[in-house]
């Protein structure tokens, strides 16, 4: 029962924080199914994959054909559903508890897990109808604090063409979301038993670093969240502002860490998505896709970036300090080695959780017409050897 309640309250918070988001951005508008949407949105939280298609028919013309590609994990939802699941599952754990134990009820978990995934791929798949001619019309220049001006993405673009019919799908891959929900499901729990006491004891030497890293990457969403709140209070649209907060403030609050601690980002946007990156980051990616994404570059834009290497290092300092305080001994040496590992790991994991990728291309009697998209990731090795080094200093200072 244990692992049914973790697996089910889990689950209900994922959807509770997906629907919410998707309605506070108005991603329904348009006539969409908000169930089917909120089941695709918890699928890319826990690792699924979410296949888009679309098809164009204009002045009663068809033969405009979508390809389109979308690569992203809403963590805002993934990471609401890993703190349920996590606190549920250590409640039911004996301290002292045996591995063998351990690994059974993980593995019952995991099972139940993946069986609901499965259930979310059934129910994650719908397509809408656009018709230009009844598209409700909005203003044409909206400003979000952060992303800019987003009015060239909105439903009234299309309407322009008034007899412009666009049919928009997406479906969920069954066997990769299966796949994806398993790993997610067992790093959650891995890295709850690595964290808490009621772990194993064999990790219990590297417990209080993984518990420091894991508190600091906390608090650093928790910023984020609060940024987000103020800038929904002074902005024009806060339901967009907030509903964008729901979904990704992990994603912003930890691609910031990765700057913040010198982890080149390589990217490039072309099209109407890019305008939806972080400002300065839009214009960054729209003069050159050759250079890495830096603090260094982000400051000529707007020299509050180098707040970001401040609040980074603020951060580490505090995991560093957190994992001293809780291992015995306090030894420099192994202080500055064992939180060095967990943050160069730390680092590289957060690269692959926050990387996007959206594609989409319209081809019109087989002629390309229209093609934008957006890419943004970093390297992982540099990512861990970045990490490494910043961990070792931060290991030390917190130990002396």
């Amino acid at each position: 029962m244990s692992g049914v309640a973790a697996v089910g309250w889990s689950l209900i918070v994922m959807a509770g924080t997906a629907a919410l988001g998707l309605r506070l951005l108005g991603a329904n508008a348009a006539g969409g199914s908000l169930g089917a949407m909120t089941a695709a949105v918890v699928v890319l939280a826990v690792g699924g994959t979410v296949t888009p298609s679309g098809d164009v028919s204009a002045f009663g013309v068809a033969g405009a054909g979508a390809e389109t590609s979308l690569d992203v994990t809403p963590l805002g939802v993934g990471l609401a559903g890993a703190l349920v699941l996590a606190h549920v599952f250590l409640r039911s754990l004996r301290t002292g508890a045996a591995a063998g134990e351990l690994a059974a009820r993980a593995g019952v978990v995991a099972a139940l897990f993946v069986a609901t995934a499965g259930g979310l791929a059934w129910a994650g798949h719908d397509v809408v109808t656009l018709d230009g001619a009844r598209l409700p019309r909005m203003p044409a220049k909206v400003e979000i604090p952060g992303i800019g001006d987003i009015g060239g993405l909105l439903p009234d673009r299309i309407g322009d063409l008034i007899e412009t019919r666009t049919r928009v799908g997406f479906s969920v891959d069954l066997g990769p979301t299966l796949v994806g929900a398993g790993v997610w499901v067992l790093a959650v729990l891995g890295l709850t038993l690595l964290a808490s006491r009621r772990g194993p004891a064999a990790c219990a030497r590297l417990r209080p670093a993984v518990s420091a890293v894991v508190a600091v990457l906390l608090v650093a969403v928790a910023a984020g969240l609060a940024s987000a709140v103020w800038a929904a209070v002074r902005d024009d649209h806060p339901r967009r502002v907030l509903g964008a907060a729901l979904l990704g403030a992990p994603n912003g609050s930890w691609v910031g860490v990765l700057l913040g601690l010198f982890v080149p980002l390589r990217g490039r946007a072309w099209g109407e998505p890019g305008r939806l990156l972080p400002a300065p980051l839009d214009e960054l990616l729209g003069v050159s896709e050759r250079e890495p994404v830096t603090v260094a570059r982000l400051a000529e834009y707007d020299g509050r970036a180098w707040l970001l290497v401040a609040g980074a290092g603020l951060l580490l300092l505090y995991a560093g300090v957190l994992a001293a305080v809780r291992t015995p001994g306090r030894g420099i040496a192994g202080c500055a080695v064992r939180l060095s590992a967990v943050t160069g790991v730390t680092l590289a994991a957060l690269v692959w959780l926050t990387g996007v990728s959206a594609d989409a291309s319209l081809a019109v009697l087989g002629v390309d017409a229209v093609d934008a998209g957006v890419d943004l990731r970093a390297a992982p090795v540099p990512a861990l050897l970045i990490g490494a080094a910043w961990g070792a200093a931060a290991g030390a200072a917190g130990a002396a």
